[in-house]
């Protein structure tokens, strides 16, 4: 894909200019011959500096002044890798005159590692030369050609161009809006709210990206019947990208009077006396529609008017950018989200067909779902693209759509991008920069602020003239949370502590970054001008997929995303030893998530890299080069298992501030000198080695540590009173500390009885967040330590400690009324022998814990009494094999969850509802009779797991179904409940979305309708062997999208139906002693067929061929399975595997070459005939497109088949099991592009 992009290098330019003056360029460029080339780059470059805001506002409209753009943006590049080797040079000098006592060690590293510097500095200087002439040559021919295209110095006040944006009106189609009702209700609510006492006028804003639908909301608020009534005057007013005072005011008054008079008057001072007179008293909603930008001066100027009028008053904003809001709001904003697929599908059908749906159009339907996925609930992007199709009722035509990324067409036709671009032109130039840079990540990636500036960090993006290191990582939180305001970046609905870009903000990146930013797709060629690069990782990766790399040399970003649950992912050794060493101007390295066992030696020589990624490789140790990487800012080595050391020489290097070795767990010990690195300033962990305990007073030095520090292997500490040396009291950024004793593999510690007293002395500063002490067999400790008057502590976990048989006094402090006033989390875990906790509430007023958000205890199986009782803040309370434990229900809490496993009871009298509940578990309890009343009050709860419940009959009690008054259960989860028989409740009434009955071994029926309930999507039956049905038929509305059925060998038969669910996309049928027959399944959206293990099955599901959109297909150890279908299989499948002679014979004689899209084939047995395979005929002649083959369970085989495997030139994979009379494998000529075997 080619993106034309928008070069700014502006941002660039500045840290260009500091680092030309900066004292490590200054202290190489001594002869006078170096000096006078550096002094004309710098006064050539601020000539070319000066024109730049003229060439990058002339590059839309001018390809000559674009291509001149990319040219000295190369150059402005190689500029900077030179004054890189400058600061590198100085630097490694500085190290070698610092270092006396590792002088010998140091000269030893330099002279195996950094050869290509030369020698000496002369000769450094000299090559250094000869690379900023042929710089200076580059320039010349660019200053020539700036003369040439009457590029100009601009005036330093003249207005930045913008792109308009059409201005809007009031005015709404409401028949052309979908999907809103909701947030409509909700902003009317708001607009009804009586207004703050406070506050004169109250302010609700609507924000949301470009395109997804603010001003159309407000339109529908502002038409509304409610509020056409509620106020005595209204006025429209689009904003737009000018925010300017007189326009705004003038419109206004205009809108409030309908006079076009004041249209000639420019006095603020008129217009706003003349706007006071109209609103004094008055009851207004104004609307303020599209604003872009304004400060907090400009607001308070522009309100003057509008605190005259009744204070019921409302203004509507719409705005794309949080900070506008912020100055702004009285009541919190009101995000606006993306519309449901279905909502787009609406908008889609409408503008495309004229119709509010596809049943007049039932070929285009399935078109049009694939479509609306790609709009991600951007009512823009559905309406743009229905416009696109507009009339055209041929598939084809949609299918070209589908098939075509949204951008490609022009952006005159689709307006989706340039709708999402004005909000990027109004971006400062350092923002373009970094945002532009994020198109290399993937799409729906989730990734945190920390990521992110740390990648920008290391590109140097974050330069700021006088900025000092260690606010670094502050200025980029600072440029993260901006775009996280103008609504670039949004939160993950999965996990809060996570972002992602939309789809078309995704777009839009790749749009303005242009071929500088690369994103390895199929087989697409990287430009000679790009910088920054990504790929997807994928199980197998050989060196021929990364041979685009090969000539991108001036390449600073090399980095892998994996995708998620995919396995173990291979990468060729080829790309580590050929490709690395050819990328000598990286930044930025990412190799996370690779089966990598060990990194070559040359990784020393990428001498300008700053962030390393190894994490959840399988690499043992670092090569000792890396300790060469002066400029290295970043080591992420988290989840490394096998990692055992890290460089001996660690304390080389001197530019570090993030090491992440968390998971790590086999690293032995920190290397000596880790204290010399005065400027880390976080290390995920500090593992102390054996016979080394005093190592741990090398943390007095790390000062600047901040966030999470854990600190392990503290039973190797001999002498208590080095932990005071470690002053972990000074460290008041450190809001996260661990502290772990691990006892020996014959489960003793060391060094019994000093660990009670390196615990005593390890005292953080009181202002600690979290903290989590895990002792492992720690004999010597008997009582907690006073932890209850740190007054900001919000975490705390307890792990391991054997020997607590008591939580009293000593744990809360003097004052143990007001204990632990900041605390959210408390985890007690691993406790064996704790039999009392003492929680000191004696009453409401003065008890404990009284923030508390969650509460866990697991693993204490002598704990008597109860838990704390009030606990008026708990959202969580999750309870593990307590077994003598009786968990009572808080009062007075807002309990969202719960989860209580292996307790003797759990108590609930009913006095008060648990109707905040969403998600509960209860999985063996001893009595669980006792829990009858908990269930009944589960009214509203979501989310119901019920296991290991011997006792339990049925999910009913005294006739009534304890889950039928729960009309909000969406996830239903029955396991090992041994004596069930009946769920009982007509559970075609409910509204599940998952259900899952496992090991439930009498249950006869999962419902006493006999239907399932129209909602469910995801239905799971295994190990039921009572089971005789999962129903007697289904209706066709029900939105069944998955359904697994296994070890249930009653069932004879599938219910009737199955062939109207249309959502249905995965079938699993599997280990069924009476099924016969499959009934006809549906044509349209089933993707996953699998049949295995049924031993009476006699055929193949009718019309199996007419499935076009299955993809992979199972049938193995059917016996009774005698017949292939007539009509074949469905020619689009992916992947297939196949374990019966018949079936085998059948797809030979109807031809495997028909299967154009197979990927994988997997044939088990069923060959028992041939002596090679695949067998020369025409029939078993194998599709081109398979990538995986395994075959097995062929006992006459002796060779597999050159000419065959000639047919096969993706293959990446082969499996051979169990072909003991093979003698021979295909010629290596044919399985060149094999990378397992």
């Amino acid at each position: 894909m080619y993106f034309s992009g928008e070069i700014v290098i502006s941002s660039f330019f500045e840290a260009l200019f500091a680092n030309l003056v900066s004292p490590d360029t200054l202290h190489f460029a001594t002869e006078k011959q170096v000096q006078k080339e550096l002094n004309k780059l710098e006064t050539v470059l601020r000539t070319v500096h000066a024109v730049l805001a003229d060439a990058e506002e002339k590059q839309l409209k001018d390809q000559h002044v674009k291509m001149w753009l990319s040219k000295l943006r190369d150059l402005a590049f190689d500029v900077d890798d030179i004054l890189d080797e400058f600061a590198t040079e100085a630097l490694r000098n500085k190290l070698k005159k610092d270092k006396q006592a590792h002088r010998s060690k140091v000269r030893k590293i330099i002279h195996s590692f950094t050869a290509s510097f030369g020698p000496n500095a002369f000769l450094f200087r000299y090559k250094m030369m000869n690379k900023i002439k042929a710089i200076s040559s580059r320039l010349d021919d660019l200053i020539t050609r700036k003369n040439e295209l009457q590029l100009r110095e601009l005036d330093v006040g003249r207005p930045k161009r913008v792109i308009e944006r059409p201005p809007t009106s009031s005015l709404v189609n409401e028949a052309l809006v979908y999907g809103r009702e909701y947030d409509k209700n909700v902003v009317i609510d708001l607009l009804l709210m009586d207004g703050d006492t406070d506050v004169q006028v109250s302010v609700v804003p609507i924000v949301g990206i470009g395109g997804i639908g603010k001003t159309t909301l407000a339109q529908l608020v502002y038409n509304d019947n409610k509020v056409q009534d509620l106020f005595d005057v209204k006025a429209w007013v689009c904003v737009s990208e000018d925010f300017n005072i007189v326009r705004i005011t003038k419109s206004i008054l205009q809108s409030v009077t309908c006079d076009a008079s004041c249209n000639d008057v420019n006095d603020l001072n008129l217009l706003q006396v003349k706007l006071k007179e109209k609103l004094s008293k008055k009851k207004f909603l104004l609307v303020l529609d599209d604003i872009w930008n304004m400060s907090y001066n400009d607001w308070t100027i522009l309100r003057s008017p509008f605190e005259v009028g009744d204070s019921r008053s409302k203004i509507l904003v719409t705005t794309r950018n949080q900070n506008v809001s912020s100055v702004m709001k009285t009541v919190p904003d009101y995000s606006l989200k993306e519309l449901s697929n279905d909502d787009c599908l609406f908008i889609l059908a409408q503008h495309s067909i004229g119709a509010k749906d596809f049943s007049g159009h039932l070929d285009l339907k399935e078109l049009g779902e694939q479509i609306v996925k790609k709009c991600k609930g951007l009512p823009l992007a559905a309406k743009t693209i229905g416009g696109l199709l507009r009339t055209r009722v041929d598939p084809d035509a949609w299918k070209v759509v589908l098939e075509n990324e949204i951008w490609n067409s022009s952006e005159e036709q689709s307006g989706i991008i340039p709708a999402l671009r004005l909000s990027y032109y109004h971006l400062p130039q350092h923002l373009k920069q970094c945002f532009s840079y994020c198109s290399i990540i993937r799409k729906d990636y989730e990734f945190g602020e920390e990521e992110v500036v740390l990648l920008w960090m290391a590109e140097g993006m974050l330069q700021q003239v006088n900025t000092k290191r260690l606010q670094i990582e502050k200025l980029g939180s600072m440029y993260f949370q901006d775009l996280v305001s103008r609504s670039f970046f949004q939160r993950s609905s999965r996990n809060k502590s996570q972002f992602m870009m939309h789809d078309l903000i995704n777009d839009l990146a790749r749009s303005v970054a242009g071929d500088i930013c690369f994103r390895l797709e199929g087989d697409e060629k990287i430009s000679s001008c790009a910088r920054y690069s990504s790929f997807i990782g994928s199980r197998y990766n050989g060196f021929k997929r990364f041979h685009t790399f090969g000539d991108a040399e001036h390449l600073r970003t090399f980095m892998s995303f994996m995708l998620p649950n995919d396995g173990d992912c291979y990468l060729s050794n080829s790309v580590l030893i050929d490709l690395l060493p050819r990328l000598r101007c990286l930044r930025v390295l990412s190799l996370e998530g690779y089966y990598i066992t060990k990194l070559p030696d040359s990784i020393g020589d990428l001498t300008h890299i700053r962030y390393l990624n190894f994490s959840y490789t399988k690499i043992k140790s670092l090569p000792e080069s890396i300790c060469t990487l002066f400029n290295l800012q970043t080591l992420l080595l988290r989840g490394c298992d096998r990692l055992k050391h890290l460089g001996s020489d660690l304390r080389l290097l001197a530019n570090l501030q993030r090491l992440d070795i968390t998971d790590a767990n086999s690293i032995e010990g920190m290397p000596f000198g880790i204290g010399e690195l005065i400027d880390i300033q976080s290390v995920s962990n500090f593992v102390i080695g054996q016979g080394v305990g005093y190592q741990i007073r090398e943390l007095k030095n790390l000062s600047d540590l901040k966030g999470q520090l854990s600190i392990s292997g503290l039973e190797h500490l001999v002498n208590a009173q080095d932990a005071t040396e470690a002053m972990l009291f000074s460290k008041f950024s450190l809001d996260d500390l661990e502290l772990k004793w691990t006892a020996d593999v014959k489960g003793d510690l060391q060094n019994a009885g000093v660990e009670k007293e390196v615990l005593s002395l390890l005292q953080s500063h009181k202002k600690l967040k979290k903290l989590s002490i895990n002792l492992n067999i720690a004999t010597s400790v008997i009582s907690l330590p006073a932890l209850g008057q740190l007054p900001f502590l919000k975490a705390l976990y307890v792990k391991g400690m054997d020997y607590v048989n008591k939580i009293g006094v000593e744990f809360y402090g003097e004052n143990c009324s007001n204990a632990f006033p900041a605390l959210e989390i408390l985890r007690f875990e691993e406790m064996p022998q704790l039999k009392e906790w003492n929680t000191y509430q004696a009453d409401e007023k003065t008890g404990n814990f009284n923030c508390l958000r969650d509460l866990s205890v697991k693993k204490c199986p002598k704990l008597l009494g109860s838990l704390p009782s009030y606990l008026p803040c708990l959202e969580k309370l999750v309870i593990h094999d307590c077994q003598l434990l009786e968990v009572s229900v808080p009062k007075h809490s807002r309990l969202y969850e719960i989860e209580i496993v292996g307790c003797k009871r759990v108590r609930h009298d009913g006095s008060f509802d648990l109707c905040s509940i969403k998600k509960a578990t209860l999985s063996n309890i001893t009595w669980f009779s006792c829990l009858k009343g908990l269930m009944l009050g589960l009214s509203q709860t979501e989310f119901i797991r019920v296991g290991g419940c011997r006792e339990l009959p049925s999910l009913c009690h005294n006739g009534a179904g304890w889950l039928a008054r729960s009309s909000f259960l969406r996830n239903l989860e029955i396991l090992n409940c041994s004596q069930l028989v009946s769920m009982g409740i007509s559970i075609g009434e409910q509204k599940e979305e998952v259900q899952q009955i496992w090991s439930c071994p009498k249950l006869a029926y999962l419902s006493s309708s006999g239907y399932l309930p129209v909602g469910l999507k995801h239905l799971w039956t295994d190990t039921c062997q009572m089971l005789e049905s999962i129903a007697d038929s289904v209706h066709n509305k029900t939105c069944l999208e998955s359904i697994f059925i296994a070890r249930c060998e009653k069932i004879q038969y599938l219910p009737d139906g199955l062939d109207k669910l249309s959502h249905l996309q995965q079938l699993h049928i599997e280990c069924f002693r009476n099924l016969v027959s499959v009934s006809r399944l549906p044509s349209t959206g089933l993707r996953v067929l699998h049949l295995s293990w049924c031993r009476k099955l006699q055929a193949l599901p009718n019309g199996l061929h007419c499935l076009t959109y299955l993809q992979e297909l199972e049938i193995s150890n059917c016996p009774c399975l005698l017949t292939f279908p007539e009509e074949g299989f469905p020619t689009n499948l992916t992947s297939l595997t196949i374990s019966k002679p018949e079936i085998l014979e059948g797809l030979i004689h109807w031809g495997f070459h028909k299967l154009t899209s197979l990927k994988r084939l997997a044939i088990y047995g069923g060959y028992s005939d041939g002596v090679m395979f695949p067998h020369e005929g025409n029939g078993m002649m194998l599709p081109c497109s398979v990538r995986k083959l395994a075959i097995s369970d062929f006992p006459n085989v002796e060779t597999l088949s050159s000419k065959g495997f000639q047919n096969l030139p993706f293959l990446e994979c082969l499996s051979i099991v169990k072909l003991p009379k093979l003698k021979c494998l295909p010629r290596r000529d044919m399985l060149m592009s094999l990378l397992e075997l």
